[in-house]
C-alpha cells in the first residue's frame, strides 16, 4: 500500500541509534555522520519504489559524499512478514553506503518514518533541513533529465546549511510494522 510522508519538522535534531550494519557490525548516527551532512533513509529491498530509485540513490550517495554528505540506508521492515527484507537477504543487496538494521523498528518511529523510500537530510550539526524524496520517480524510474531533487537540497545544505524552501513528499510503500 502506498503511503507519503507528512510535512517535515524542520530543525529538529537526528534521533541517535546504534543498529547492526551488513557488514556485521553495530554503528551509531555519531560514527556515520557526515563533516557537511547526513541523509537517513529509510529503505528496504522488497518495495518497486525503492528499486525504482536505487541506481540513482547509490549515485547521490556516492556525489553526496565526495562533497561531504554522508548516506545511510535503514531497513525497519517486519522481515517475518516480508523475507525479502530480512537481515541476510539485506547483506545480499551490497550497497555502497552503510545499510542499517532497526530490527526492533524503534529507529523509524523516532524518526516518524512512514514509508519506503523515506529521506531526512540533516545539516552538519545533525538538525533536519529536508525531507523530500530524492526524485520523481514513483514504481517506475524517472526520465534521464530529472532533477536531483534530494542531490541538490544536501548539496544546499552542506554549502549554506539550509535546505530548499520547496520539498516534495516521498511516495512509496508504507513501513511494514509488526503487530
Amino acid at each position: 500500500m502506498a503511503a507519503e510522508a507528512p510535512a517535515a519538522d524542520l530543525g529538529r535534531a537526528a534521533p541517535p541509534f546504534a543498529l547492526r550494519g551488513t557488514d556485521g557490525h553495530t554503528h551509531t548516527l555519531a560514527d556515520l555522520a557526515g563533516p557537511r551532512g547526513t541523509v537517513v533513509a529509510f529503505i528496504c529491498n522488497h518495495c518497486p519504489y525503492v528499486k525504482a530509485i536505487l541506481p540513482r540513490l547509490v549515485r547521490d550517495a556516492r556525489d553526496l559524499k565526495a562533497i561531504g554528505v554522508h548516506v545511510i540506508g535503514i531497513n525497519a521492515n517486519d522481515a517475518t512478514a516480508y523475507p525479502e527484507d530480512s537481515y541476510e537477504r539485506m547483506v545480499e543487496l551490497a550497497l555502497p553506503f552503510p545499510y542499517l538494521h532497526d530490527e526492533t523498528q524503534q529507529v523509524a518511529r523516532a524518526y516518524g518514518a512512514v514509508c519506503t523510500p523515506d529521506f531526512f537530510g540533516f545539516d552538519a550539526q545533525l538538525q533536519l533541513r529536508y525531507r523530500g524524496r530524492l526524485d520523481a520517480s514513483r514504481k517506475d524510474t524517472a526520465p534521464e533529465g530529472t532533477p536531483r531533487e534530494l542531490f541538490d537540497a544536501m548539496k544546499a545544505v552542506a554549502e549554506t546549511g539550509r535546505g530548499p524552501a520547496e520539498q516534495h513528499h516521498c511516495i512509496g510503500c508504507s513501513i511494514k510494522w509488526r503487530d
